[in-house]
């Protein structure tokens, strides 16, 4: 019964995509929806796009576990870098009428740094999309008979429908509606609990000292900290599917306030599952049924709901868990299917029409849903795929994006090396060196390079401003 009032939900959603894509005849209608979206829709975008399952699920597994540092990334990190984004460069990437963000760094410094940053983007987007996917499948698994491979392969199922149909106007309408689904989920669940416990006071004064506190020696490390907040900042500033949200905006004070907007929200109603991850490491102390249930601490909000809501209203947070879940996934790959299709396949095949785009941004979305399904398949826990997705290759990009927008300093070759340099770094310090702060390494490598690189230019200009295949 659960399932199938899930299933009917995403099909619901679906539908009004179906009805707005009615106004889809473009590439630009698609990916941007026409520039039309006033400030209440990008403000809900930008937070539901950012309020996924690593907020709701992730967040209060790391507070049950850590206590209040385990949010100290999620939502304090990814709600001020939304903030940042839209205070420092939401207006002026609007201005530029640009149509992706790999855009900026084409007129900026060069057709192959273009494609740089889509190349180097892109595996972040895909593993961001399979975390929600895989989120999708635990959901469908735990309210069903169903095998978790058998949930994620049904949940990619849906989520490619939902996807590929009414492109950025479609997922900003849904997301209105999602985002008060998601609102209205975790208020009622945080009401409830908070009954439960005898008030917010008490639910929180029951929780273990330790978990009250930024210092204890469970939180790892300073560096440790200091690098997982680098990860959320940084990658997030940075992040294609902000961009996506709030170039879509109807003008450049929308798009700032809009966004501003959404990082507010992101950081305000981020506080329920912080608040429930803290009053669950009091009421497992004095509800052994519930402690019994509680085995997982990524199945905190899914236990809670179950063992203190009424069946109907487990059906309505099924549904806004469901709700983050799909406008997070939405954005992940229309955004990277977008940059593909518009920066990529359109200057390959260089004879698309108008119709012959709309159809590469779509086949688009769709072969990176299926990549996304493998890797939900073979990763084993969200937070895992949340920060491979926050940290691939967003060091260099930060950099060069930082001096393109704001400097004139540097050229192709400097954006490129930092870019390239900042990845392999990363990559080899997190997989293979397995380095304590790979992500802080590669930002400094990525802005000594930079630097290094952009006074070799100066020195050296080369005709045209833009090197051989750069």
């Amino acid at each position: 019964m659960i399932l199938a009032a899930m299933i009917g939900y995403v099909l619901a959603q679906f539908a009004v995509g179906v009805w707005v894509s009615r106004r889809v005849k473009s590439e630009t209608d698609y990916i941007l929806a026409g520039r039309s979206l006033g400030p209440l829709l990008v403000a809900f975008s930008v937070f539901a796009t950012w309020f996924g399952a690593e907020a709701i699920v992730a967040t209060s597994a790391e507070v049950f576990d850590k206590g209040i540092s385990g949010a100290l990334v999620d939502p304090f990190a990814y709600g001020l870098a939304v903030i940042a984004a839209g205070l420092l460069y939401a207006a002026l990437l609007w201005r530029k009428g640009v149509t992706t963000f790999a855009d900026v760094f084409r007129a900026r410094f060069s057709p192959g740094v273009e494609k740089l940053v889509v190349i180097v983007l892109l595996p972040g987007s895909v593993f961001w999309a399979a975390a929600q996917i895989r989120a999708f499948g635990q959901v469908l698994s735990s309210s069903s008979h169903l095998a978790l491979h058998d949930a994620i392969m049904l949940a990619a199922v849906l989520v490619a429908s939902y996807s590929v149909v009414g492109g950025l106007l479609a997922d900003a309408v849904t997301d209105f509606f999602q985002g008060f689904a998601v609102i209205i989920g975790l208020v009622v669940l945080s009401v409830a609990v908070a009954m439960a416990a005898g008030g917010v006071g008490p639910a929180l004064a029951h929780a273990p000292a330790a978990h009250l506190t930024f210092s204890t020696a469970e939180h790892g490390s300073a560096l440790d900290v200091t690098e997982a907040l680098a990860v959320a900042f940084f990658g997030s500033f940075v992040a294609i599917e902000l961009i996506s949200r709030f170039l879509g905006a109807r003008s450049a004070s929308v798009a700032r306030g809009g966004t501003v907007a959404g990082g507010a929200m992101y950081i305000l109603i981020g506080l329920l599952p912080l608040f429930l991850g803290l009053a669950a490491t009091g009421l497992v102390q004095s509800d052994a049924a519930l402690k019994a249930k509680l085995i997982d601490s990524e199945q905190v909000i899914a236990v809670l709901s179950e063992h203190y809501l009424p069946r109907w209203h487990y059906v309505i947070f099924g549904g806004a868990l469901i709700s983050a879940i799909l406008s997070v996934v939405h954005s992940a790959l229309h955004a990277s299917g977008a940059q593909v299709s518009h920066n990529v396949v359109v200057h390959v095949i260089p004879r698309l029409g108008m119709r012959g785009k709309l159809i590469a941004a779509r086949i688009s979305v769709v072969a990176l849903t299926g990549v996304a399904f493998l890797l939900a398949l073979s990763s084993e826990r969200i937070k895992e795929l949340v920060e491979i997705a926050s940290a691939f290759g967003s060091a260099g990009v930060f950099v060069s994006a930082v001096f393109g927008l704001f400097t004139g300093f540097g050229g192709p070759w400097s954006a490129a090396v930092s870019i390239a340099l900042g990845t392999a770094v990363w990559a080899a310090g997190r997989f293979v060196l397995e380095w304590e702060t790979p992500y802080l390494v590669a930002l400094a490598a990525s802005g000594i390079a930079y630097v290094a690189v952009a006074l070799i230019e100066q020195r050296r200009p080369t005709r045209h401003g833009a090197p051989a295949g750069i």
